[in-house]
């Protein structure tokens, strides 16, 4: 990992060690509110080792660029036939039960602490690659669709793979989504190129050739990949990967 430039520097610190264990009055409240599972329901654990048991592995071989299952080792058809901004998109899971679950309470049910157990995901698959990247991105939410949810899914899942990996997280408003859009998964996968299109700007110092490591929480076309690799590429990264938690093979997913 390059040192990053200190304009850019002073955008993406690390985020701190996890805190300190609970005091009392937070232990009492976990006994009065006790963490249940969001795959099964069950009292105990936010994601119960059970329900982690299940978490299907992408099978490979997958496409060197897109990351979807292929027959052979290479390229898709699609990734052969075009060309795009994100040089290859990973998955720690496939977006399947109980994952998916979890995954749709994080975001719509109000369960931001589900980040943890879903964001170790995250880290525990990053531990096994060999890609270095100088800055971690998470995929920014329009101003008004993060007031309505209260928080950012992609930049705390980012949050632990950086904690854990020791990784530069970007910063919130550095990258931008200008204008509203519609959500993802009710829609095509041409309509959710057009819909996300030009609809992310870079707002802080040139990139100057930094190496970018994107984050969301589902990757299904790769469109919202795409459009974020294009702002970045466009204000000087020299190469963006992403990294999702779920990789959806249909179009029910949400990026």
């Amino acid at each position: 990992m390059a040192p990053l430039p200190p304009a850019l520097a002073a955008l993406a610190p690390t985020p701190p060690a996890a805190s300190a264990p609970a005091t009392i009055p937070h232990q009492l409240l976990d006994m009065l509110f006790p963490a249940r599972c969001a795959g099964c329901g069950q009292i105990g654990e936010l994601f119960c080792p059970a329900c982690l048991a299940q978490v299907q592995p992408v099978p490979p071989p997958v496409c060197v660029r897109c990351g979807r299952p292929v027959p052979a080792a290479g390229r898709c058809a699609t990734c052969l036939a075009g060309r795009f901004h994100v040089s290859a998109i990973r998955a720690a899971a496939l977006y399947a039960d109980p994952l998916a679950q979890a995954i749709h309470r994080f975001k719509y049910e109000n369960r931001p602490e589900l980040h943890q157990p879903l964001g170790e995901l995250l880290a525990s698959y990053w531990r096994g690659r060999s890609v270095t990247v100088d800055l971690v991105i998470a995929v920014p939410l329009h101003p008004q669709r993060l007031a309505e949810r209260g928080f950012n899914q992609a930049e705390l899942l980012a949050a632990v793979l950086c904690r854990q990996a020791k990784l530069p997280q970007l910063r919130p408003d550095v990258l931008r989504r200008t204008r509203e859009t519609q959500q993802q998964m009710l829609l095509g996968p041409v309509e959710r190129r057009a819909n996300v299109q030009d609809a992310f700007a870079w707002q802080g110092p040139a990139l100057g050739g930094c190496k970018a490591l994107l984050i969301d929480d589902v990757a299904t076309t790769g469109a919202t990949l795409e459009a974020c690799a294009q702002a970045l590429l466009a204000a000087g990264a020299g190469k963006v990967w992403a990294l999702t938690v779920a990789r959806a093979l249909g179009d029910g997913g949400t990026g």
